[in-house]
C-alpha cells in the first residue's frame, strides 16, 4: 500500500533500526519506545490487523517466528508481546505488527 507506513519501511523507502528479519516478516526498533526493549514485527505482506492476520496462516505464522528469533536475538528471558487491533485499542498503525517489550518490570494488568 503506497501510503501504509510499515509497507515504506519494509521496502526499505524508510529506514529503520533492523533487528533481524525472515522471508515473511521484518522486526525494527519502535520509534516511540514503552519499554527499554520495544521492537516491533510485522508481515512483509500489508495486512491491517490481527482480524487480517487471522485469515492467514502463513503470515501469523511468519510473525510468531519473527517474535520468536528477536527473543532469541536479543536474549531475552521474559518479555511481552502485544498486538493493538483498532484505534481505541491504540493502533496508529493500520498494518499489523506486534510489540515485543522488555528491559523492565511489565506489571499486570496492563494499561
Amino acid at each position: 500500500m503506497d501510503d501504509c507506513l510499515f509497507c515504506k519501511i519494509v521496502a526499505g523507502g524508510i529506514p529503520a533500526r533492523v533487528v533481524a528479519e525472515g522471508e515473511q516478516w521484518l522486526a525494527f526498533e519502535d520509534v516511540d519506545p514503552k519499554a527499554p526493549v520495544h521492537v516491533l514485527v510485522v508481515p512483509r505482506r500489508h495486512l491491517a490487523d490481527i482480524g487480517e492476520l487471522g485469515s492467514d496462516p502463513s503470515s501469523a505464522a511468519a510473525v510468531v517466528a519473527g517474535i520468536a528469533e528477536v527473543a532469541s536475538r536479543l536474549e531475552l528471558t521474559a518479555y511481552r508481546t502485544v498486538l493493538n487491533t483498532g484505534a481505541g485499542a491504540g493502533q496508529s498503525v493500520f498494518h499489523v505488527h506486534a510489540h515485543v517489550l522488555s528491559g523492565r518490570d511489565l506489571g499486570w494488568p496492563p494499561g
